[in-house]
């Protein structure tokens, strides 16, 4: 009976200390998501599925992407399948215009393929942070292979009050033939775009530039924006590494929230190019601009960073949500 009652005890406390686990883990529900978990709760939630054995799935599971969460673990802030503009979801890579083979390629709105994980190259997990890399193949509908990609999220607690640090790394590689990476600001790069239930009247941007205009400046080292979600209010930093290519556009200024950076170039056959974005996450207000300059020095180097930037602060425009194009 002792002992019974020694076991029934013993695997009680290792339940619980899964439940109370300081520092990171990270928690494969295999074939569908990756759960990046920090002192117990889900903070971000990679969807890797790909699966075409109905029509509505092949939809729902034609590109990986990271959901974050909100601070109590319980649901994404970050958007999925559905909604306004479907292809928008969470932390997101692609490109309207894929230039592969004398033809172009939509692998943004997904008309022209899907991207497919393949399997994990790297998984790991401490007190301090928690990192994985997802191979993936960007494949046309007649089967041929545009990309290579090892993706790398590599999730943080955030500095200065902030709740997350997540870094994004992309390595594309054309491996089969050179590749141009082609569209605009609103239809390709690396983006951002929160739940399809914000509160299109309160979403703000903020520029890190004096009498800002984003639909003409380049290289924006970082854009935030703060959105509202069921009364509560977030805030989000997207950052661009100094290696990234130059002479980039940015599309944020969207009342539906998605935004980010459109890098272009073009990929030598055998050749690779890396992307690399720090997203800084907040439950409340847009930090301080120094906060944020700080958190970027960190990030891109504090020669890269310069000082602290003067900005402006803009509500978003409606238009493109009330016309609803197919695509944005």
């Amino acid at each position: 009976m002792t002992k019974t009652w020694l076991g029934v005890l013993c695997a009680a406390l290792l339940t619980a200390g899964s439940v109370r686990a300081a520092g990171f883990e990270l928690k494969d529900t295999a074939g569908q998501h990756l759960d990046v978990l920090l002192d117990g709760r889900i903070v971000a939630r990679y969807m890797y599925a790909s699966d075409t054995s109905t029509k509505e799935r092949a939809h729902e599971t034609y590109k990986p992407y990271l959901h974050v969460f909100d601070a109590e673990g319980k649901a994404p802030i970050t958007k999925g399948p559905g909604g306004l503009y479907t292809h928008h979801r969470g932390i997101f890579v692609g490109w309207t215009k894929l230039g592969f083979g004398g033809k172009s390629y939509d692998l943004w709105g997904m008309g022209a393929g899907r991207i497919e994980h393949q399997k994990f190259l790297d998984q790991k997990a401490g007190d301090d942070q928690a990192t994985f890399t997802s191979l993936t193949h960007w494949i046309t509908r007649d089967g041929q292979r545009v990309l290579v990609e090892e993706r790398t999220h590599t999730v943080r607690r955030g500095p200065g009050g902030m709740r997350l640090a997540i870094d994004f790394t992309s390595k594309l590689q054309a491996a089969d033939g050179e590749v141009q990476l082609k569209g605009d600001p609103e239809h390709a790069g690396v983006h951002y775009r929160p739940a399809d239930e914000v509160d299109r009247t309160k979403t703000t941007y903020v520029y890190p530039k004096e009498n800002a205009k984003p639909h003409a400046d380049l290289d924006y080292p970082w854009v935030g924006e703060s959105y509202t979600l069921h009364d509560k209010r977030y805030s989000v930093v997207q950052m661009s590494h100094g290696d990234n290519p130059g002479d980039a556009r940015w599309s944020a200024y969207r009342d539906y929230g998605r935004f980010g950076e459109f890098p272009t170039g073009a990929i030598a056959k055998g050749e690779s190019l890396t992307l690399k974005y720090r997203f800084l996450i907040a439950d409340g207000e847009m930090p301080s601009v120094e906060q944020i300059h700080k958190a970027y020095a960190q990030f891109a180097g504090a020669s890269a960073a310069g000082e602290v930037p003067k900005t402006t602060v803009r509500p978003a425009e409606g238009a493109a949500a009330k016309k609803a194009p197919k695509k944005k």
